[in-house]
């Protein structure tokens, strides 16, 4: 039976870490593991069919990064799976242009977004164009761009989103909403 820990305890256990508590991190990890493994899961779900990227590596590799993180004042678990979500992001990102460059004709890898976003009905979108558009989201609106991360990337309910950005949640909801029209209108002229 998997158990359920409240989110008061990730919290309680990140502020610990964050405060130099070492064996808060040995705590830590097990509890989110699993939540760690269903985003992973969910980013690898939409990637091409025959993805050489694991799950359980894309888990490892952004746990690494997560306890690399030095300067960072934890302070709830919406925002250490936001951040969770934007290494993954980085990490997929990586491992596509990787892979692009070891292709003399490369193409792009292919990320289906209906499960996650469902504004692109049946259709699957180029990561690359899709992180290009979020660079260029992200020149205009960052805080678009985070919640996107969030919510996209990391999986966060508007709520969990809002909380990580201390904003309301209609806020987040309305700026959600505003950049998935912009990046549906970006990423359909570049067809």
């Amino acid at each position: 039976m998997q158990m359920v820990y409240p989110q008061q305890g990730v919290t309680e256990l990140l502020v610990a870490w964050s405060e130099g508590d070492k064996a808060a991190l040995d705590e830590l990890m097990p509890v989110v593991y699993d939540e760690l493994r269903r985003l992973a899961q969910n980013y690898l779900s939409r990637e091409r069919p025959g993805h050489t990227l694991q799950t359980t590596a894309l888990v490892h590799e952004a746990y690494l990064r997560l306890i690399d993180q030095k300067s960072v004042n934890w302070q709830n678990r919406a925002q250490f799976f936001g951040i969770a979500a934007q290494m993954m992001r980085r990490i997929l990102i990586n491992h596509a242009k990787d892979r692009q460059a070891k292709k003399r004709q490369g193409y792009a890898t292919k990320v289906s977004l209906d499960d996650a976003v469902s504004f692109f009905e049946k259709r699957e979108v180029d990561l690359m164009a899709l992180d290009e558009a979020l660079n260029a989201l992200a020149a205009l609106d960052p805080q678009q761009t985070q919640i996107v991360e969030l919510r996209f990337f990391g999986g966060l309910t508007i709520e969990e989103a809002s909380e990580v950005l201390d904003i309301s949640p209609a806020t987040t909801k309305r700026e959600w909403d505003s950049a998935k029209l912009w990046l549906r209108r970006q990423l359909s002229s570049g067809r």
